[in-house]
């Protein structure tokens, strides 16, 4: 099915050097927290080591077979969002990898080929898709819910950055370089604040070395929460209690959407926006 170019997604397609909204003081996080992303490969090992406990005491929510389309991020491919999908598809859903290579950012034509495979994913299957994105791959995420609230079910992200400032973040050269845009646009900035008007969640971390995690905040509002996790960004997507929350944000029944709760033994692992 052919993509078409909508006023919104057009916003990506243009450059400014609008100077950043006045009133910002987030800063990217310092060296010490950056230097801690090097724990990635042991949150790998950690859910490696994990899994299959998890199964066999069935403490992991099953899903009910609704597609789920997954957004990589900034620089990122296919194969790192792997082992999150395949956890996903023996939960029992239907996920879909973005597709097109290394994610490079909003260049032409990238937006509108993924709001056409959500419009594809929704045709084959006949339900609606949850969407879910990891850092960059969450603005995708939320922007493509917001053009399409009737195809999708939920939004769930990892460690993006859809509010504060893009230079919040040790990754807004590196997005600069390899887009071709400029992280400045006040008007962008925000459009993507906006949640979307589905079940939206934030899974983020208060120790990520790359995205200030006050960039990771949805203001308070009937369908949205905040879920704070111990990992670092680069790790978001393989770290076991991330992808618990994440498992069961998407577990839940269609149009039967609660907060996710952080009481009883979840709370030596998570904290929610209700806690903070």
């Amino acid at each position: 099915m052919p993509a078409t170019r909508s006023p919104r997604f057009s916003r990506w397609q243009q450059t400014s050097s609008t100077a950043h909204p006045d009133g910002s003081d987030l800063r990217a996080p310092n060296a010490w927290l950056l230097m801690l992303e090097g724990r990635a490969p042991w949150e790998y090992a950690a859910l490696l080591a994990t899994m299959p406990w998890l199964k066999r005491l069935q403490k992991l929510p099953h899903g009910d077979g609704h597609p789920v389309l997954v957004f990589p991020g900034l620089g990122a491919h296919d194969v790192t969002t792997a082992p999150l999908r395949a956890l996903l598809d023996s939960l029992g859903y239907a996920t879909q990898p973005w597709g097109q290579g290394f994610n490079l950012g909003p260049r032409a034509g990238v937006l509108e080929q993924c709001k056409a495979d959500l419009i594809e994913l929704h045709r084959r299957h006949g339900r609606k898709v949850s969407l879910l994105g990891w850092s960059l791959g969450g603005i995708y995420a939320r922007e493509l819910a917001k053009e399409c609230p009737d195809l999708a079910r939920c939004v769930v992200t990892l460690g993006t950055p859809f509010t504060g400032h893009p230079r919040a973040t040790n990754a807004w050269r590196f997005f600069e370089m390899v887009s071709g845009h400029a992280a400045n646009d006040p008007a962008l900035m925000a459009q993507i604040r906006q949640a979307p008007p589905v079940p939206t969640t934030s899974i983020y971390s208060k120790t990520d070395g790359v995205v200030a995690w006050r960039c990771s905040i949805n203001e308070p509002g009937p369908l949205t929460e905040n879920i704070e996790v111990q990992a670092s960004h680069i790790g978001l997507g393989v770290n076991p209690v991330a992808l618990y929350a994440l498992a069961d944000r998407l577990a839940q029944p269609e149009g039967e959407w609660t907060p996710f709760d952080a009481k009883g033994a979840r709370r030596w692992f998570y904290k929610t926006s209700e806690q903070a």
